[in-house]
């Protein structure tokens, strides 16, 4: 048996997990960003819960840890930024840690128990609130001790010409201090943005998505452009990667007709050809962090 936990900057949502198809939730409890021994209090008393001494503790983070100092990059939680979040929480609590970014488990939920089951290689994808992803083979993360692997949407490679008949684009400024990346323009805010910059009129991405479903040519150039930035990169990331399947979580995955259309333009751009739907739909959509920290800690050598 494990304990895992989710780790959100609002609450801490936590479970015992005894097998893949056994991970009993507890209730969720606020999260103490400022104040690490209250932290470690909730954790423990999770853990005080199971009745037995787990074999270990899986965290999901909404952050990095970073592999060559082992510090924790977490910015909705000062509590834990900075520190060398596995070596402190091992000390803390007795028992041993593992501790992974929130995408990367989304994927490793995928992985064992969602779209990507029985295929090898896996990469998941965020479409929300950031554009992220991360990388899954033969069952394992591939940033099993921290890192950036999956982090697709950032660096600068967006396209300053997308669509058809083509348009010039700008760099657009990305969180993370570049210019051009995924994140910028293909993010929910960055799908906003476009359509800001293309029409000079200003929708949320559910106003645009729904617009464009039901005909209207603005959304529709909106879409077609946001489409063509986004799915050169992806098949790219597919080519490299080698994955099977590619399961899409996040607030814009909500939209089946976008998840075609991204579809079906990924696979007329790699190599590999598919006669079934690469780019799906994510199937965990309850917990996907909390179960992903589960089998996190299940898979464990």
């Amino acid at each position: 048996m494990i304990v895992c936990f989710d780790i959100g900057g609002t609450a801490i949502k936590g479970a015992l997990a005894y097998a893949v198809d056994d991970v009993r939730p507890v209730p969720r409890q606020p999260t103490p960003i400022h104040d690490f021994a209250a932290f470690v209090s909730v954790l423990q008393a999770v853990i005080d819960q199971a009745g037995e001494r787990p074999e270990r503790v899986a965290l999901s983070i909404a952050g990095i840890i970073d592999p060559d100092t082992g510090r924790a990059v977490v910015a909705n939680v000062p509590c834990i930024h900075g520190r060398p979040l596995r070596q402190d929480l091992e000390a803390a609590l007795g028992l041993p840690v593992l501790v992974a970014n929130d995408a990367d488990c989304f994927v490793l939920a995928e992985a064992g128990v969602g779209a990507g089951r029985g295929h090898r290689v896996v990469f998941g994808v965020i479409l929300g609130t950031g554009v992220g992803g991360g990388l899954v083979i033969d069952g394992q993360l591939i940033n099993r001790e921290g890192g950036f692997a999956g982090e697709w949407g950032h660096g600068p490679v967006a396209a300053t010409q997308a669509g058809n008949p083509p348009v010039q684009l700008p760099r657009f400024q990305c969180g993370c201090g570049l210019s051009g990346c995924i994140d910028a323009v293909c993010s929910a805010r960055g799908m906003e943005k476009l359509h800001a910059h293309l029409h000079g009129t200003t929708l949320t991405s559910e106003e645009i998505v729904s617009t464009w479903q039901a005909g209207d040519a603005a959304a529709s150039r909106t879409i077609d452009v946001y489409v063509d930035v986004l799915t050169g990169p992806l098949a790219l990331v597919a080519n490299v990667t080698g994955t099977t399947i590619i399961p899409v979580g996040g607030g814009l995955s909500n939209a089946e007709a976008l998840l075609v259309a991204i579809d079906t333009a990924v696979r007329s751009r790699i190599l590999r050809k598919f006669d079934r739907p690469l780019v799906v739909k994510a199937e965990c959509s309850v917990e996907p962090g909390l179960i992903g920290a589960a089998l996190l800690g299940l898979y464990a050598d």
